[in-house]
C-alpha cells in the first residue's frame, strides 16, 4: 500500500521501500518535520511533548523511533506507553504540553500503523497546520540539537486513573445509578489498549466485566473496525453470559459499538444518538454531527427542543462547529463521542460511562431503549467515472436538478427529502463519487443509491 501523507498525520503499511511504505524512515522524517514544525510555531527549542500508542505489534518499534527523534530535536518526551487516543488528548493539557503524538492506525488492520498530531490543546492539528507539516517533511529542512541539549525521556503509568476520574467527576455521570444496577457488561478490545482501560473504567462504576479479546498483544481477532460483520464472538458471547450489554471499542477506543442483551447489535450510528438523548433530556442545547451520519440525531434533538446541526466530513470539521455552536453533544455516526464537557475528541470511555447512566436511569434494557429511536438503516455505494469527467461540474449539476429540496454544498451535496437524504462526495484521490443515503428501510435506502447513480449518469 502507498504511505499516505494526509494534513491529519501519517499512515501507512510496516516494512517495504521507503517513501512507499511506512518505513523506519519515513516515521523519523515525519516526527522530525512536526517536532520542527511545533519549534518554529512556537520560537522555543524545549519543548513537551506526550506521546501513546495502541497495542498493535509494530507499536514498540514505531514509538522507540518516534522518541529518540523528538530527543534528538532537543524535545522533552512524557511516555505513556499503551494508551488510547482519547487518553493522549486528556494528557497534553493535564500535563501542559506543548502537543502530542499518538502512535495508531485506529481502526485498520494490523499491518499498518500511523502518526496522529495533537496541538497543545490535546486536538488534531488544523488542515492548515498540517499542510505546513507536510511542506517541512518534504524539505527535510531539520536542526537537530548538540548533544548537551538533547530532550529529557520519561514514562508516566498514571493516565488512565486520571481519565478514568475526570470522568467519574463529570456531574452527568452517576456513578451510583450505575453501581445500582449491576450491570453485566462484555468487552470485546480487538486485542488493543481498550482492553485495559474499558474494563478499569467499567470496575471503578460497579459492573461485572466478561473480556473478550482483552490481551493488549496487537493481534487482532478479526477485523478491527467494529462492523456488524466482525462481532459475531461478542454477539453470541452476550447471550451465552446472559449479560446486559455488549462493549466493543476499535483499537485506539474512540469508536463505541454496543451489543443488546439479545446478541443484537445496538447501531453504530445509534451511539451517539443515545447519549445524546440523555444529555438533552437534562439541558438544551446543539447537537453535531457530520453530513453522512443519521437522522435519528435530529430527531432527538428536535424531541427535546434543542437544536442540530451537520458539519462537512471528518472529526476536525465535526470540532470546530461544536465550538462554533457551543454544542453541548456531537460526533461521527461511527460511533464517536464528543463531549466538550471532558475534551474535544472522540472518546469511548466517556461513552461508555454516560450511555451506562442513561440505560440505569432509564430502567430499561438495552433492546427497549433502542426501540425509542426512530429506524433508520443506511446505504452506501459509489460510482467510478472515467478521468476527463468534471467531478465538481456534475455534483453542481445534481444540486441544481434538487434545488426544490433541502441542499446542503458543505460538503459535496446532500439531498434532504422528506423521508430520507442522500450524500454524495467526491473522492480526493480517484474519479468516483460516493453515495451515502439514508431510509426507514434498507431496500429503501439501497434503491435511492441506485436512482443517484442513474441520475448522474443521465447528466454526464
Amino acid at each position: 500500500m502507498p504511505l499516505i501523507k494526509s494534513i491529519s498525520g501519517i499512515r501507512g503499511t510496516i516494512g517495504g521501500k521507503v517513501d512507499e511504505n511506512l518505513t523506519p524512515l519515513d516515521v523519523v522524517k515525519f516526527t522530525s518535520a512536526f517536532g520542527t514544525w511545533l519549534q518554529n510555531n512556537k520560537n522555543k527549542k524545549d519543548l513537551t511533548l506526550v506521546v501513546g500508542r495502541d497495542a498493535r505489534i509494530s507499536g514498540l518499534m514505531v514509538n522507540s523511533l518516534v522518541t529518540a527523534t523528538l530527543q534528538g530535536l532537543g524535545i522533552h518526551v512524557v511516555d505513556l506507553g499503551l494508551s488510547t487516543t482519547p487518553t493522549v488528548e486528556i494528557m497534553v493539557p493535564e500535563l501542559n504540553a506543548d502537543g502530542g503524538i499518538i502512535l495508531t492506525a485506529s481502526h485498520n488492520p494490523k499491518q499498518w500503523n500511523a502518526l496522529k498530531l495533537l496541538n497543545e490543546k490535546g486536538e488534531f492539528i488544523t488542515g492548515e497546520n498540517g499542510a505546513e507539516v507536510l511542506a517541512l517533511a518534504e524539505s527535510e529542512d531539520f536542526d537537530y540539537a548538540q548533544v548537551d541539549d538533547l530532550g529529557k525521556y520519561e514514562t508516566r503509568d498514571d493516565a488512565f486513573d486520571i481519565h478514568i476520574q475526570q470522568i467519574l467527576d463529570l456531574p452527568m455521570v452517576d456513578a451510583e445509578a450505575i453501581k445500582a444496577k449491576k450491570f453485566k457488561v462484555v468487552v470485546d478490545a480487538v486485542n488493543s489498549t481498550g482492553g485495559i482501560a474499558i474494563p478499569q473504567l467499567l470496575e471503578e462504576l460497579g459492573c461485572e466485566v466478561v473480556k473478550l479479546y482483552c490481551e493488549p498483544n496487537g493481534h487482532f481477532p478479526h477485523n478491527p473496525e467494529p462492523l456488524k460483520e466482525h462481532l459475531g464472538d461478542i454477539c453470541e458471547l452476550v447471550k451465552t453470559e446472559k449479560a446486559d450489554v455488549g462493549i466493543v471499542v476499535d483499537p485506539d477506543v474512540d469508536r463505541l459499538a454496543l451489543v443488546d442483551e439479545n446478541g443484537e447489535l445496538f447501531g453504530e450510528e445509534y451511539t451517539l444518538v443515545a447519549v445524546a438523548d440523555y444529555l438533552l433530556k437534562n439541558k438544551k442545547g446543539v447537537a453535531v454531527s457530520n453530513l453522512s451520519s443519521s437522522r435519528a440525531l435530529r430527531d432527538v434533538a428536535k424531541n427535546h427542543g434543542s437544536e442540530y446541526f451537520a458539519s462537512a466530513v471528518g472529526e476536525v470539521n465535526v470540532v470546530t462547529l461544536m465550538k462554533e455552536k457551543n454544542a453541548v453533544i456531537g460526533g461521527e455516526g461511527n460511533g464517536g463521542i464528543i463531549y466538550p464537557d471532558l475534551h474535544y475528541g472522540r472518546d469511548s470511555l466517556v461513552g461508555v460511562a454516560l450511555f451506562l447512566t442513561h440505560l440505569a436511569k432509564e430502567n430499561k434494557t438495552v433492546s427497549e431503549l433502542r426501540a425509542t429511536y426512530p429506524s433508520y438503516f443506511m446505504g452506501k455505494k459509489k460510482i467510478e467515472l472515467t478521468p476527463d469527467i468534471d467531478v465538481d461540474s456534475l455534483l453542481t449539476k445534481m444540486q441544481k436538478e434538487y434545488q426544490n429540496e433541502e441542499v446542503s454544498t458543505v460538503d459535496g451535496v446532500k439531498i434532504d427529502f422528506e423521508n430520507n437524504w442522500v450524500h454524495l462526495r467526491k473522492s480526493n484521490t480517484e474519479p468516483i463519487i460516493r453515495i451515502y443515503t439514508e431510509a426507514f428501510s434498507q431496500e429503501e435506502a439501497d434503491y435511492l443509491g441506485d436512482q443517484m447513480i442513474e441520475k448522474i449518469k443521465s447528466l454526464i
